[in-house]
Order: structure tokens, then sequence, then C-alpha cells
């Protein structure tokens, strides 16, 4: 134990030490020529190439071009991504398509990665990267089921996670945390209710206010602080 002390001592800023991936600006002209020759390939459908942290290719693209795109880098000599490593979305509400969907893309054969973009809104739907990838089939509905983003010809689009019944999409911004149903597994009819929550506390004030609204984009705008003029000093006697 003591030898080990004096190692962790001793070695102290190599464990907590931030891990800084260096600049790479060979690999980085490379992700920037293999970018601009997708886009030369596929202008109708990709909107923007970039290149961020140094070494990591992102593609936005718009929601028609999800199959051909895809498939393109998938099939394409020069690309060979033939592995979806993982596809989620982020929600950002402000936005008019509040929904960014991510797909995370690896080449086994030219070990590399890259990234590709969309977006939608609350009833748009997207089509489904099945046909392309079969990993997208859970990933979809996980999709489903936490942000409420509805994938077109999917083979089998339900719930993953929520139980049966759940109504709402709980990683939206907008959703509530706080409620008065409880959902539990019943021993007698041998399945998931949903009944009302009953609470023997009395008096027990409830805050319905869903945390979200405290976000300061969401916040009233405070009144201006007006400043009083105080008296002169040869008005003090």
């Amino acid at each position: 134990m003591l030898l080990l002390f004096f190692l962790m001592a001793f070695h102290l800023p190599l464990f907590f030490s931030a891990t800084i991936r260096p600049k790479d600006e060979v690999q980085q002209k490379q992700l920037c020529a293999f970018g601009e020759y997708v886009a030369e390939i596929l202008p109708k459908y990709i909107q923007q190439v970039q290149v961020t942290c140094f070494n990591e290719l992102e593609i936005l693209i718009h929601p028609d071009g999800i199959i051909p795109v895809l498939t393109f880098l998938r099939d394409h000599t020069n690309a060979q991504f033939k592995s979806l490593a993982d596809l989620t979305a982020v929600d950002v509400p402000t936005r008019q398509n509040r929904f960014e969907i991510v797909y995370n893309l690896l080449s086994l054969h030219f070990n590399s990665r890259i990234r590709v973009k969309t977006y939608t809104d609350e009833l748009t739907p997207l089509d489904s990267a099945v046909p392309v990838y079969q990993a997208a089939n859970w990933y979809e509905r996980e999709v489903w089921d936490m942000f409420g983003v509805f994938f077109a010809n999917h083979p089998d689009l339900r719930r993953i996670l929520t139980d049966y019944g759940f109504e709402g999409h709980p990683f939206r911004k907008d959703f509530p945390l706080s409620g008065f149903v409880e959902v539990r597994y019943d021993d007698e009819v041998k399945r998931i209710v949903a009944e009302p929550l009953e609470l023997s506390q009395e008096f027990r004030k409830f805050d319905l206010n869903s945390p979200w609204e405290t976000f300061p984009a969401h916040r009233e705008a405070p009144e201006p602080l007006t400043i009083e003029a105080g008296d002169k000093k040869g008005d003090v006697k």
C-alpha cells in the first residue's frame, strides 16, 4: 500500500491531466479534401462540410439525402463506411427544426470515422436508415422513444426503453418531469398498469413548472434597474 501511495503521488499529474488531441496538419488536409470530394459528387443533398476538433469530419445534409448519402458512403470504393457505430439526436427547442439527427459511421478498411448530420421538426418524418444499415433498427427506435422523431419505412418502430402505454418523450426539453400518474407492475393482473398517484402528506405544495422553463432562454426579461441620484456633497450638513 505504501508503494502504491508513492507511485500515485509522483504520477498524480498523469492521472488528472486533460487529454488533448494533437493537431495533425496532414490528416486535416486529407479530411478536407475528402469532404470536398463527397460534396462535389452529391451537391444536391450536402449542404455543408466541416472539420471539427482538428480531425473529425462532419457532413451536414438535407433530410431527403439520408438514403443516397449513406448508401454512397457505404458502397463507394474511396469511403467504405460499412459500419454504423451510433445514431442519436439532439434537441434544441429554439430552432425551427429543433431535432438534429446524428449518424456516426466507421470505415474499418481505412480506419476512419465520419459524422453525418441532418434535421427535422416534431411532425416531419425522416427516412429510415435500416435499408442501408441494419444496426439502425434499435437506434431509431430509441430516438423515436426518447425524442419523438418518426422514421418512415421502419420495419418495427416501437418504444424500446419506456413502459407500455407511456405518453410523451422523455428527452424533449419541454417534457414535464412531474405529474399525478404512477406506472408500476401489478402482480395480480401480471402486467404494467398506470394509475393515479396517491399521496398521504397533507398541505403539501407542488411546483409543477418544468425545469426547462427556468433556463435563461425561457426567462422573462428582468426589469431595468433605476439609479437615483444621491445628494450632492454641498447639500450634506
